[in-house]
């Protein structure tokens, strides 16, 4: 009877060793795919930045526009050329492009004296911002509410570009006949070019009045969307 406890006790510590050592080998498995996983996606979801939202409404600003937001050169991350859309804000290129999601397009956005102005296809050019941003009591601004996951929303359509920029630029200078030099030129869109569209709308280029608020200024006809 002892010789028999003494052969069946290692058999029983080698099975509980064999037991143990298939329990951390499964534990290191699922450490090692819950990991994978986790890098997965978060490479998607670093990928996927396509809008930021800027203050004070909240509205989307295209992360997918190398003119709009070029990359940190540090960090190589998309970055809005401005912090706000705030109605003083100039902005440093032109157009700017923001975007509430509950429409199914964005505007275009302008310098004038008089603060930002926006184009919109149905109602032309106004002053920023559009009025259901702003309390109708106060004139606070009233941020939108966005919906999860907006900033995977797809990029503007090439389409919606290529037609609606030109059309918006030549109501601008209607509007502000003093920003135009009068003699429109091609100029190649970094929008959509990036996005594999070569083949580009004329726009004509816009050159700041002299009193204006504007300064120094990448206008269009040197940096568009």
């Amino acid at each position: 009877m002892n010789m028999r406890h003494r052969l069946i006790a290692p058999i029983a510590l080698n099975k509980s060793l064999l037991f143990g050592f298939k329990r951390l080998l499964l534990g290191f498995l699922l450490f090692m795919l819950a990991a994978a996983g986790c890098f997965l996606i978060g490479s998607s979801s670093a990928q996927a930045q396509n809008w930021q939202a800027l203050p004070p409404y909240n509205t989307l600003w295209p992360l997918w526009s190398p003119a709009l937001s070029p990359p940190d050169p540090v960090t190589n991350v998309p970055t809005p050329i401005v912090s706000n859309l705030a109605k003083t804000t100039v902005l440093p290129a032109q157009p700017g492009l923001t975007w509430d999601p509950a429409w199914p397009n964005p505007w275009l956005l302008y310098n004038t004296p008089s603060g930002l102005l926006f184009y919109d296809p149905l109602y032309g050019i106004n002053l920023w911002p559009p009025s259901y941003l702003l309390d109708p009591v106060s004139g606070v601004p009233v941020p939108i509410t966005l919906p999860a996951g907006y900033p995977a929303l797809p990029p503007t359509s090439t389409t919606w570009i290529q037609t609606t920029v030109p059309i918006a630029n030549s109501t601008y200078l209607v509007a502000y006949p003093s920003y135009a030099p009068g003699t429109p030129f091609p100029l190649p869109s970094a929008l959509l070019i990036s996005l594999g569209v070569t083949t580009v709308p004329t726009v004509p280029a816009l050159a700041p009045a002299a009193s204006s608020l504007l300064g120094p200024v990448a206008i269009l006809g040197t940096a568009v969307i």
